[in-house]
């Protein structure tokens, strides 16, 4: 089966809809708000985003509800979910786009990468960031300890948070809870706030 037809109809329903879902709309929402309330903490003012892997959407229509003012790309490299949902369709490991964002979504998108794709895919994130990075990507240790297998799609290129870390680090520094901040912004932490806050 080819990446085009993996993710197709079957896919978003077993996956989005279907009573196997991982994530619903409510669930998104209360992330996309928080990482919001975040970027206002951290002083990233948010008027733009672009969301890599959109899928169903789930983020847009947050933002497009409590942020309407916000300029918002959504993309996702299946032509099925482009067409359902209205994304660009792009492939982020060979795309890179010309404008930057404040704020750049990449929720459950590298797992399905090969190395060389997720490398090229970190590159193309970070040149695209200048503010914050939310990332979600299931590691070996995730599968093996964290996530439901019923409800995740294991069918992944499984890597050690190790090697995301090492692929991340010169680009952005970790503050927490998925949020990544880009080293170009020039962000001012408290010690405990970030990892490696104080060198």
């Amino acid at each position: 089966m080819s990446p085009h037809e993996r993710f197709d109809a079957g896919y978003y329903h077993r996956h989005y809809q279907g009573s196997d879902r991982v994530h619903t709309a409510v669930q998104v929402g209360r992330l996309a708000s928080g990482v919001a309330g975040m970027a206002a903490w951290l002083g990233v003012e948010v008027r733009s985003v672009l969301d890599v892997g959109a899928g169903p959407g789930f983020w847009r229509a947050w933002f497009r509800r409590h942020r309407p003012l916000v300029r918002y790309l959504s993309t996702d490299f299946s032509p099925w979910a482009c067409h359902r949902y209205g994304h660009e369709r792009r492939d982020i490991s060979a795309w890179r786009p010309r404008a930057r964002f404040d704020l750049v979504v990449c929720q459950g998108v590298l797992q399905y990468l090969d190395d060389d794709a997720a490398e090229r895919a970190v590159e193309n994130l970070a040149a695209s960031c200048r503010g914050l990075l939310y990332l979600e990507v299931v590691t070996r240790h995730d599968l093996e300890e964290v996530v439901d297998a019923d409800l995740t799609d294991t069918d992944i290129h499984p890597r050690d948070g190790a090697w995301y870390r090492n692929a991340l680090a010169p680009h952005f520094q970790q503050v927490g809870a998925g949020l990544w901040a880009a080293r170009s912004a020039k962000l001012h932490f408290y010690e405990l706030e970030a990892a490696g806050a104080v060198r």
